[in-house]
């Protein structure tokens, strides 16, 4: 599936401006891969001949917003398309949310609930009908570590990716599709600053590069992987916060409480 033969077959990324999404789109357009590229950025259209020209791709841009309506059902109907098939479809649109559960701003929770849990699973439900007819494709989710922790709502959608993706995996198993969940841990990419807030001060050699998360994350979804941690360091971490819910409710409450007091100084 995931080849570096030039096909008439693309790839639809979502968040896919930007980060590790567009890291993606550069890792699957060096194998000859087509993109379709969905973002809400004003400079889409431009990023995304930019990449047609470096790499000698087919690039679409495709405009749309994930927690509106019409523009979700733009997306499926590009996944529908027969006549130019998509066989990867990557969900990496997501923000920051880390607003307090007492006091922040509901609304913005219930667009990220749409971004980033119910966007995911209607384009992949879109997805896999065609794929199964097929029988090949690949879904690959972005989660996060900070599924093992309890950093507010972020947590617990990216907790909600993890397990939905594991049981599409057992759903599509023997269809020719897989199902993968990405668990990056803290990337270097404008994911802090484009909300509002600073990179966490965590020492230099945990911060991962978006490059090696697509990379890698690409490798682990051709092997059929459910879910997939990117690096040894990550992969450690991660699964000491699954095995010791002291540490993970520790590192959490460090987190909630610091960034909880960043935004609160933000809306002063």
């Amino acid at each position: 599936m995931y080849s570096t033969m030039k096909r008439n077959n693309y790839a639809l990324i979502t968040g896919g401006s930007s980060g590790i999404g567009l890291a993606f789109a550069r890792e699957l357009a060096a194998n000859n891969w087509n993109l379709i590229l969905v973002s809400r950025d004003k400079n889409l259209k431009n990023i995304a001949e930019k990449l047609e020209i470096e790499f000698k791709v087919d690039v679409e841009a495709l405009r749309g917003d994930l927690s509106v309506e019409t523009d979700l059902e733009k997306i499926k109907k590009r996944l529908r398309d027969d006549d130019k098939p998509v066989e990867i479809l990557v969900n990496s649109a997501g923000f920051v949310l880390h607003d307090s559960l007492v006091h922040g701003n509901v609304e913005r929770q219930r667009i990220a609930f749409k971004v980033m849990a119910e966007a995911i699973l209607i384009l992949s439900q879109a997805a896999v009908a065609t794929m199964k007819k097929r029988k090949n494709g690949m879904i690959i989710n972005i989660a996060s570590t900070s599924a093992w922790q309890y950093n507010g709502n972020y947590s617990a959608l990216k907790r909600w990716v993890v397990v939905y993706t594991n049981s599409l995996a057992l759903e599509l198993r023997g269809s020719g599709v897989s199902a993968t969940a990405i668990c990056p841990g803290e990337t270097k990419t404008n994911f802090h600053a484009n909300g509002g807030l600073k990179r966490p001060g965590i020492p230099s050699w945990l911060w991962c590069q978006p490059e090696q998360i697509a990379r890698t994350g690409l490798q682990a979804a051709k092997k059929g992987r459910a879910v997939y941690v990117p690096t040894m360091k990550w992969r450690l971490i991660a699964w000491a916060f699954q095995h010791c819910q002291s540490l993970a409710r520790f590192v959490s409450y460090k987190l909630v409480t610091g960034r909880v007091e960043e935004m609160g100084q933000k809306h002063d």
